[in-house]
């Protein structure tokens, strides 16, 4: 029975107009597809623009982690879809993990993971939210834990025999028939009908491998399984995924073709630091010279800036996808809110607005960008392209903004102005600006109501204690959250000579304390008006979608202390400097004291002042900074209690006979001249990135010299994509000698090897300068006059492969020391031949 339905689709699939390009307009789709591949609406035939985020909590481990939590899970979708309805997404998609929803021959389980899956999209839709679906993952739903074993079709062959065995084909073509005619019980609806759903992309990631008409035999065969449920919307296949059968995906009848992009790798291991601009400027497609690739839709169903925090890629990269000529493109993957804390779902990615509220309020920003740029729009490379239309970003502000006649938004402090105040309808940031005050760490809104009055929605202050890429458990916070009372003052228009704040959030019963403008406030809504008349409905839409009394929030972390320090490695003698700690679970009426000593049995005692909402700072004077080793301890008291110590957590008197932690934060004072030492094998294990071109053929190592040092041993085999090498981020490293750091003048580099090596200067603008060296063994000096710019290699590297992996600034900076970020050390030689270099350290000298 099979052979002659799968006959009389593959007739279909080869007939002309099969395609849906086009035909989505005939049928009353909310999209189509025009003749040169670009999506547009239906009811005025303009460009299209979606934007958002991938979201997985009614699979997987998103399932299991709240369900060992006991939350409910209805409620956590409720709660996630509110805050991505602030966040302004249009856009929604995610790979199904059909392994939970379908057995072996490819029939689909009713179960709680499709009801859950039925729910979010039925939630995503009273949002207005638009959703592109992809059924097929092809993944166990392990990850980070081990897989189960569910004897589903995928779970059976997984990703490569899936593509190519018949009966895995058979299998899939039964799902996705029974998949697409299945009918969501809360929209009452099947995937075909719901007008929400405006797309398809067939399965996530495919690994194709054997003949190339077997890969176009298997795209045409899932199309027509969907296509034969009635299905009349865009048909998108990956194409980036396995780049070497782009032309066997060109060839099939798929509407469009689906990309991802992670231009800093994944799962480093730490936060990514330095200027990564560069990294996003530019989009490559290879594929446009394949002729069938032409006229036809792109979209990108992944994406984002693994082990970034750093709150300006998303408009970034926003922008470069427009460039390229994307119209859909959703970041993966947003963190639900139950486990956001200690970002366990994936390791690698950290977004949420409760959690990271500056790289949220980029996304809301990059939203912004994708949907307001036109298609192929290029604003030129960087830098020149940091600051487009309303929008500008910046790394050393740690900054993105727009700044438009009715929209301000910025994801730190800005010193930027609203073009138009008088104008202005919507207002979101972290920090301070021109018109708002605001000494908290979370993201606040501003909406402006049809009164004239305003909705104000505050977040509560969120504070990272740990590095949320290092190792995850749920035992462990990496972010905490805290309902803190803070101070506000509005500069608005109607709003600056007095007002008034009136709760609106159900449970909300804080009144704020108005001073000359001013006021404390707490998490939740109000309304801030200049009169304490309520002329609206509790009901009433603000800003699409959002209710005017909606808020959700995390509750308050325990108030267990935590200390966020980092120790400098060295710091030069005889110069004061300071030592700087974010610090939570604690108050302004609490005392911080550093404890330093010098192995002689004897502390010193300094204050540590509060600098911000959660930092504090000392700063150890010049006379104990001879040089030698300085330990210190930061000792914490709340009132009524005994101090807590750091490092270790430990609470007692730090100075009693019986006190037994004995941890120390320590730092090297140098001596005058010493070398400063930028690279480390053995200390820099952790946070070095290494770059393997050939991720099948290159290695590396760590080996020990006949000093019993450690080196990192650095293998290369042919290959056509280049020799590997080394970058770290060293701008800690050099501005703790910031006060004598022009004095050095030569770059050591301690290595042995078989090949030239190129060495790599890289400061805060991605400006680079390098120097060519020879490495038969032992010590090269290289001096700073010898470097000249050049290009730098992006690391980490790029996914997909086929993104370029080098940059090079042309400002014409000069090389100044002080302002060097990065250094890398790549080799250089023949692709042809094998190659080995055996790295030990790389240091600054004076001479």
């Amino acid at each position: 029975m099979r052979i002659p339905l799968l006959i009389s689709l593959l007739i279909l699939a080869a007939l002309p107009g099969f395609t849906q390009r086009g035909a989505a307009k005939k049928a009353g789709s909310e999209i189509y597809i025009d003749a040169k591949g670009i999506i547009r609406y239906t009811k005025d035939n303009k460009e299209a623009a979606y934007f958002g985020v991938n979201y997985t909590l009614p699979f997987a481990y998103g399932y299991r982690s709240h369900k060992v939590q006991g939350i409910n899970i209805e409620q956590a979708i409720d709660r996630d879809v509110y805050h991505l309805a602030r966040l302004g997404i249009n856009a929604f998609r995610v790979h199904v993990w059909d392994t939970e929803i379908s057995d072996s021959l490819g029939n689909l389980k009713q179960n709680e993971h499709l009801r859950l899956f039925d729910y979010l999209l039925a939630k995503l839709e009273e949002r207005g939210i638009r959703i592109i679906i992809t059924p097929i993952a092809f993944w166990g739903n392990g990850y980070p834990e081990r897989d189960e074993r569910t004897g589903s079709f995928s779970d059976i062959y997984g990703k490569e025999k899936a593509l190519v065995n018949e009966k895995a084909y058979i299998a899939q073509e039964r799902y996705l028939q029974q998949f697409f005619r299945h009918v969501n019980p809360y929209t009452r609806k099947t995937y075909v009908n719901d007008a929400f759903i405006i797309a398809t992309e067939v399965n996530n990631e495919p690994h194709h491998s054997g003949p190339k008409a077997r890969t176009t035999e298997y795209v045409n065969r899932m199309a027509a399984a969907i296509k034969s449920t009635g299905w009349r919307k865009p048909v998108f296949y990956n194409i980036s995924e396995s780049p070497w059968y782009a032309d066997a995906v060109a060839k099939s009848v798929a509407d469009g073709f689906s990309f991802q992009w992670y231009p800093t790798g994944l799962v480093a291991g730490h936060q990514h630091k330095g200027n990564l601009l560069p990294q996003v400027d530019n989009y490559v497609i290879p594929f446009d010279t394949i002729p069938e690739f032409k006229n036809k839709a792109h979209m990108v169903y992944e994406f984002d800036a693994g082990d970034v925090l750093q709150p300006y890629m998303y408009p970034a990269m926003a922008r470069s996808f427009k460039k390229a000529g994307f119209q859909w493109a959703t970041q993966f993957a947003y963190d639900p809110l139950g486990n956001a804390f200690a970002n366990t779902e994936y390791q690698t990615h950290y977004l949420n607005l409760a959690y990271t509220p500056s790289k949220a309020i980029s996304l809301l920003i990059a939203g912004k960008v994708f949907r307001s740029v036109p298609v192929f729009k290029s604003y030129g490379n960087f830098p020149a392209d940091t600051v487009f239309g309303p929008f500008r970003l910046s790394y050393k502000q740690q900054l993105s903004e727009m700044n438009s006649d009715k929209e301000f938004y910025y994801s730190n402090s800005t010193g930027a102005k609203p073009i138009k105040p008088s104008a202005l309808a919507h207002i979101a940031g972290v920090g301070s600006s021109a018109i708002i005050k605001y000494n908290g760490t979370g993201a606040y809104f501003l909406d402006k109501l049809p009164d004239g009055s305003w909705r104000l929605e505050v977040m509560p202050d969120a504070v990272a204690v740990s590095d949320p890429f290092a190792k995850a458990s749920l035992s462990k916070h990496v972010t905490r959250i805290f309902s803190t009372e803070r101070q506000m003052r509005i500069d608005l228009p109607g709003l600056s000579k007095g007002v008034t704040v009136t709760p609106l959030n159900a449970d909300n019963q804080y009144t704020p304390n108005v001073v000359a403008g001013s006021f404390s406030i707490k998490p939740g809504t109000y309304r801030i008006a200049a009169s304490a008349k309520p002329d609206y409905k509790q009901g009433m839409l603000v800003n699409g979608n959002i209710k005017i009394n909606e808020f959700v929030a995390p509750a308050d972390d325990s108030l267990n202390i935590e200390v966020n320090h980092q120790a400098y490695q060295s710091v030069a003698a005889n110069a004061p400097f300071k030592i700087k700690a974010v610090i939570a679970g604690i108050t302004g009426h609490d005392s911080v004291r550093v404890l330093v000593n010098r192995l002689t049995g004897a502390y010193r005692i300094l204050a540590m002042q509060q600098t911000g909402a959660y930092t504090y700072e000392a700063t150890v004077p010049a006379d104990i900074l001879s040089p030698g080793l300085l330990q210190y301890r930061i000792a914490v008291t709340k009132a009524g209690k005994e101090p807590v110590v750091f490092p270790g957590g430990q609470s007692g008197e730090p100075f009693a006979w019986d006190y037994i932690n004995q941890q120390y934060y320590q730092t090297i004072i140098s001596a005058p001249g010493s070398r400063i030492q930028l690279y480390n094998a053995t200390r820099d294990r952790e946070n070095v990135i290494v770059y393997s071109p050939e991720w099948k053929t290159d290695s590396y190592e760590y080996v020990t010299n006949e000093d019993g040092n450690l080196a990192i041993d650095i293998s290369h085999k042919p290959s056509g994509n280049g020799l590997g090498g080394l970058e770290l981020f060293v701008k800690d490293n050099i501005s703790a000698y910031a006060v004598n750091i022009n004095n050095y003048q030569y770059i050591n580099v301690k290595a042995t090897g078989n090949v030239a090596a190129k060495l790599v200067l890289i400061d805060a603008d991605a400006n680079s300068w390098s120097a060519t060296i020879n490495l038969p063994g032992g010590i090269v000096k290289v001096p700073l006059s010898a470097f000249r710019p050049d290009s730098m290699v992006l690391l980490p590297r790029p996914y997909p492969g086929f993104q370029a992996l080098a940059f090079k600034q042309s400002t014409g900076s000069s090389l100044s020391l002080p302002d060097i970020e990065r250094v890398q050390l790549l080799l250089i030689g023949d692709n042809a031949k094998p190659a080995n270099l055996i790295i030990e350290g790389i240091s600054l000298e004076t001479k």
